[in-house]
C-alpha cells in the first residue's frame, strides 16, 4: 500500500481529471436564465439540461470502466475528454433548447469516460484509510471547481455571451487531455474477465453496493440544492448573477473546511462512523429547512444550505473508499457503477423532486430530508468485512 505523502502532483492531477463534471455544471448555472431567454423558453426547459447531463454522464460511466480496465486509464481519460470537448463545441451552434438537450447528453456521456479513471487509479495504488485520505485530498482540491466555476461563468457572461462558456469549458477539456497524455502513468492490471462478469461482480457484492446506494442517494439530496440554487438565490432572495457565486461558493469553502476536518477526523473515527453521524446532521438541516420554510432569512437559509451541502465533504470520500476497498480488480467496473448510480439516480430523484417547485423552500428541505433519511437507514446495515 503507497502513501499519499509524496503523490501530491498525481493527486493534484486526478483532481483536475474529475472536475470535468463540476466545471461543466456550474460554470453555466448562473446563466440558466439567459440562456431560457435566448431560446424563449421557461427556466425549467433549461434546468432540465442538468437531469439530461447527469443521465448522460451515468451512461458514460457504463462504458468508461470498461474501457478503463481494457485499455487503461490513460486511453480511456484522452477519448473522454476530446469527446467531451467536440460536444461542447457543437452546444455553441445549437439552434433550438432540444440540440442544446442533445449535445449536452453527449457531452455528459463523455464525460463520463474520465471521472471513473481517478477513482480507478486510486484504487490501483492506495487502500484502506489510505485511500479515504486521497479521496478526501482529491476532494479537497476538486472542490476549487465548483467554487471558482460560477464566478467564471458570470464573469464570462458579463462580458459575452452564455455560448462562450461552452468554448471555456472546450478549452478547459483539451488542455486537460495534454496535460494526461504528458504526466499520468498507466496503473491498471489487465484482466481477462468478461464485462458481464466483471459487471456481476461488482453488483453482487451486497455490502460494497449499500455504500455505493449511499453516497448516490445523499448526492441526490446535494444535486437537487445545486439545480435549485438559482431559484433560490436569483429569483427567490433576487441577487444579481454578478453576485451568484459568492452566494453559491460559499458552500464549497465550507466543504473544502470539512474536507479537512474528516482526513483529521479518521485518525480517531471509522469511515462508516462518519457516513453515520453526517446523515444525520443532513436529516437535521432538511428538516429545519422545511419547518422554517415561510419567511426563512437569506442568511438562515445559506447556513442551512452550507451545513447540508459540507455533510458531503465526509460522505463522498468515505463512502467511495468503502465501496473501492471491496475489489482489488476491476476498479474500473467499479468506479463506473459508482457513477452510474451518483448521477443515473441523482438524476432520476433530482427530476422527481425538482417537479414539486413552488415559491417556498418547503418542497426542498422536504425532500433533502426524506433523502437523507433514506441514505441513513441504507448505511446503518453495513458491515465493514
Amino acid at each position: 500500500m503507497r502513501k499519499s505523502i509524496g503523490h501530491i502532483y498525481l493527486i493534484i492531477l486526478l483532481a483536475f481529471l474529475s472536475s470535468v463534471a463540476p466545471i461543466a455544471i456550474d460554470t453555466y448555472i448562473p446563466s440558466i436564465p439567459t440562456i431560457a431567454t435566448d431560446f424563449n423558453v421557461s427556466i425549467e426547459k433549461i434546468e432540465l439540461t442538468l437531469s439530461i447531463f447527469l443521465i448522460g454522464f451515468s451512461i458514460g460511466q457504463v462504458f468508461g470502466g470498461t474501457f478503463s480496465d481494457r485499455i487503461g486509464r490513460k486511453k480511456s481519460s484522452i477519448i473522454g475528454l476530446l469527446g467531451f470537448s467536440f460536444f461542447s463545441f457543437l452546444i455553441i451552434l445549437s439552434s433550438s433548447v432540444y440540440e442544446l438537450w442533445v449535445y449536452r447528453f453527449f457531452e455528459a456521456f463523455f464525460g463520463g469516460f474520465v471521472v471513473v479513471n481517478a477513482n480507478a487509479v486510486v484504487r490501483d495504488l492506495f487502500h484502506g484509510k489510505e485511500a479515504a485520505k486521497i479521496f478526501s485530498l482529491i476532494g479537497t482540491i476538486r472542490s476549487i471547481a465548483p467554487l471558482a466555476a460560477p464566478a467564471i461563468g458570470s464573469f464570462i457572461i458579463h462580458f459575452y455571451s452564455w455560448k462562450a462558456v461552452f468554448m471555456f469549458l472546450c478549452i478547459y477539456s483539451i488542455l486537460i487531455a495534454l496535460w494526461v497524455s504528458k504526466d499520468l502513468k498507466e496503473t491498471f492490471t489487465h484482466t481477462n474477465q468478461s464485462v458481464i462478469e466483471s459487471y456481476k461482480a461488482v453488483l453482487k457484492n451486497k455490502m460494497a453496493m449499500k455504500a455505493m446506494l449511499t453516497l448516490a442517494i445523499c448526492f441526490s439530496g446535494f444535486f437537487i440544492l445545486v439545480a435549485k440554487s438559482s431559484f433560490i438565490y436569483i429569483e427567490y432572495f433576487n441577487i444579481s448573477t454578478d453576485y451568484f457565486p459568492f452566494f453559491f461558493g460559499i458552500n464549497f469553502l465550507v466543504i473544502m473546511v470539512m474536507i479537512r476536518v474528516n482526513i483529521k477526523l479518521l485518525k480517531t473515527f471509522t469511515q462508516l462512523e462518519l457516513i453515520k453521524y453526517t446523515i444525520i446532521i443532513q436529516i437535521i438541516a432538511g428538516i429545519l429547512l422545511m419547518s422554517l420554510a415561510q419567511g426563512i432569512s437569506i442568511i438562515t437559509t445559506m447556513i442551512l444550505i452550507a451545513t447540508y451541502m459540507s455533510m458531503m465533504a465526509f460522505i463522498f470520500g468515505n463512502s467511495t473508499a468503502l465501496a473501492m476497498e471491496h475489489f482489488t480488480k476491476n476498479a474500473g467496473v467499479a468506479s463506473s457503477v459508482i457513477g452510474v448510480l451518483q448521477f443515473g439516480l441523482g438524476a432520476l430523484i433530482s427530476s422527481i423532486a425538482l417537479m414539486f417547485h413552488n415559491q417556498t423552500f418547503m418542497p426542498i428541505g422536504a425532500s433533502i430530508a426524506t433523502i437523507s433519511f433514506v441514505a441513513y437507514l441504507i448505511i446503518r446495515t453495513y458491515k465493514v468485512k
